[in-house]
């Protein structure tokens, strides 16, 4: 892990402070950020080189337990390589070999989940460039039409682009500069982490892999 430059401290330290005047406009749109209920950059500790941006890494003591990333026993039937999202523990797990997962904790959303049956990863973005969807145009006309990637960017370090057969389904898996959204109910779709765990997915996760949803504990099948 890189201690952040001076440059970039500050560079962190106007983008944080700036997010909770922001209305989020991810993939997926979010509903107005809830208000952090202190300096946003107190949530932050330093960053990790990457390009063309550092990762702001978050003081992940300020999360449940339960949201931190870990690998813990795992005793579902699914072949390792598979990502399982439950919606209602808002944890993601990326099944490995031996009985385990790599597990994150997210952010999701009720309507992110309306698909049924399973998608794949169709493509994957490093710091990726955000577009409304024609909904979300037609909803909003004033929307920019398309949004730089980068520490402002709501789909944050890199982004999983769901699909089902050739169709991309216009969902998500993403990172997040909103860290205290994880664990959370509040996006309207995609799943959201943390950016330095969505980055650490990335590098786990080929395109093709195969994703799944489980509410009440069973797929949404």
């Amino acid at each position: 892990m890189a201690a952040p430059r001076p440059n970039n401290r500050r560079r962190i330290r106007t983008v944080c402070l700036a997010l909770t005047a922001i209305l989020s406009l991810g993939a997926c749109q979010t509903r107005q950020a809830q208000l952090a209920q202190d300096d946003d950059s107190a949530w932050y500790i330093g960053a990790k080189a990457d390009k063309p941006f550092d990762i702001p890494l978050v003081d992940t003591g300020r999360l449940d337990p339960k949201y931190r990333r870990q690998t813990v026993a795992y005793t579902g039937l699914e072949a390792p390589g598979t990502i399982v999202v439950d919606i209602d523990q808002r944890q993601l797990f990326l099944v490995q070999e031996g009985g385990t997962a790599l597990r994150y904790g997210v952010g999701v959303g009720k309507a992110g989940f309306s698909w049924k049956g399973e998608a794949r990863v169709g493509r994957k973005g490093v710091w990726p460039d955000w577009s409304p969807t024609p909904t979300m145009v037609s909803l909003h006309p004033d929307l920019p039409r398309t949004r730089k990637g980068g520490l402002d960017n709501p789909l944050g370090a890199r982004a999983l682009y769901l699909y089902q057969g050739n169709r991309d389904i216009l969902f998500r898996i993403h990172g997040t500069n909103e860290p205290w959204s994880i664990g959370e109910q509040m996006s309207s779709g995609c799943v959201r982490m943390l950016n330095e765990d969505v980055a650490d997915l990335y590098e786990h996760v080929p395109v093709g892999a195969r994703v799944i949803v489980k509410r009440g504990g069973r797929p949404r099948a």
